[in-house]
């Protein structure tokens, strides 16, 4: 293969596939957010228990003309894996080779191969296959196999540090505002530029504390050596739920989600997106 006419090509392409790819993401974090709401007050008999992101999917699928919306959602999210796996291994955004750098080209790897994942997912729903029935049950199976190895407690509470440690991550980047690196804030209109960096600031803690939730579970069930303590953002919202005042901490959440799908709809039009390799 030519490689120099394929980073030709990049210019055509990497910035399409990021904001069709950051827009599709938008849509989902938009609709876990706003049924992850209806949960927390019971409206329309929504369950927090089923508001992962496949549970989304079945929600477009049930819509008028869900087909077709099902599959322009999966078509945007196959350009967000295929836009984060070029991060990765072409380096476009010029992380280099040393320890972080390769550190965060790694992170654009593993974020492209679950989108991919996603979109994998969101395909065969589209044709006609529902799949696995939760992520959580996923999650809780690959628990139970780790909790059987040698060490697999330790195993499975460093994986709880470190998806703690992606939250926290999460929520450094809001207040510090590193969530606006890329964004070109110059030019988004004078009277809605507060109102979208709030709502980028409110959207990366509320999935900070999230990702912070779902690693408490994973410390939970290596501490009980019980996998079905483990789960991903279903089982985060129920224990939301179960708390006191619950429905208040997953509403207010709820609204952080929906406003983090708002700022990827920025990002998807106002990001400096690097397109040479």
């Amino acid at each position: 293969m030519d490689l120099s006419n394929f980073s030709s090509n990049l210019p055509q392409w990497v910035k399409r596939f990021a904001q069709l790819g950051l827009a599709a993401k938008g849509v989902v974090y938009c609709l876990v957010g706003i049924l992850a709401f209806m949960a927390a007050f019971e409206i329309g008999g929504s369950s927090e228990r089923n508001l992962n992101k496949q549970g989304v999917f079945r929600f477009i699928l049930a819509q008028p003309f869900g087909q077709i919306l099902l599959t322009l959602v999966a078509i945007g999210l196959v350009c967000y894996a295929l836009w984060r796996l070029t991060q990765a291994f072409l380096d476009n955004e010029h992380k280099g080779t040393d320890a972080k750098g390769i550190g965060r080209r790694l992170v654009y790897g593993f974020s492209g191969l679950v989108y991919g994942f996603l979109a994998y997912g969101s395909f065969r729903m589209v044709l006609g296959s529902q799949g696995n029935q939760g992520r959580d049950n996923s999650r809780q199976t690959l628990v139970r196999e780790i909790l059987q190895k040698p060490f697999g407690q330790w195993l499975v509470g460093l994986i709880g540090l470190c998806i703690i440690g992606i939250g926290l991550y999460q929520i450094y980047r809001a207040l510090s505002g590193k969530y606006l690196k890329n964004v070109q804030t110059s030019a988004i209109k004078t009277e809605l530029k507060a109102m979208i960096i709030r709502s980028g600031k409110i959207g990366y803690i509320a999935r900070g504390i999230v990702w912070g939730l779902i690693g408490y579970l994973f410390i939970k069930a290596a501490l009980e050596a019980n996998a079905s303590k483990a789960g991903g953002s279903s089982s985060a919202f129920v224990f939301l739920e179960k708390a006191s005042y619950g429905s208040y901490l997953l509403g207010a959440v709820a609204l952080g989600l929906f406003c983090y799908g708002i700022f990827m709809f920025v990002r998807a039009r106002y990001e400096v997106i690097n397109t040479s390799s």
